[in-house]
């Protein structure tokens, strides 16, 4: 099983997203997990219809700490992927077993103003431009590949959509 976690400033709707959609496309050959620098008290409420709506069991989903998975009993990431910008430059913390780090910045869907019409666009855009990419990640044969020849191949998935 190849571990990836995703992270976001707030965990609560970008990282969430992706680990929902890794989670339910992955299944028996990837997990996903989603953590953030600065965790929100809760998963945005959008996300979480989201999920939802996928069948996916949100009593899992919570916003939490990016530490928890440097802690020396976390599962051991073997990818660990910023979906935000400012995530992407903070100083991470030095996760167990040194996971390959890229980066696939998205639009924030939940900082769009509006009404719930509007924001759920948002996320259904997010969704349109991950999804792809979370299905070109789950062909690869990341078990069998380098480090240096996976680094690439997921910043050309990020690059080439």
């Amino acid at each position: 099983m190849i571990n990836v976690l995703f992270l976001c400033t707030h965990n609560s709707a970008r990282s969430v997203i992706a680990e929902v959609l890794l989670n339910t496309l992955g299944r028996g050959k990837f997990t996903g997990f989603s953590a953030g620098s600065s965790p929100k008290s809760d998963i945005n409420p959008i996300a979480r219809e989201i999920a939802e709506e996928m069948r996916y069991d949100t009593k899992k989903l919570y916003s939490k700490s990016w530490d928890e998975f440097a802690k020396p009993n976390a599962p051991k990431m073997h990818i660990v992927i910023t979906v935000c910008d400012s995530a992407a430059k903070e100083m991470c913390p030095i996760w167990p077993g040194h996971p390959l780090q890229v980066h696939w910045g998205f639009k924030d869907p939940s900082a769009l103003g509006g009404d719930k019409v509007e924001k759920r666009k948002a996320f259904d855009e997010l969704i349109k431009t991950l999804k792809p990419k979370i299905e070109k990640l789950i062909r690869l044969p990341v078990a069998t590949m380098d480090t240096v020849n996976l680094k690439f191949k997921l910043r050309e998935i990020y690059n080439n959509d």
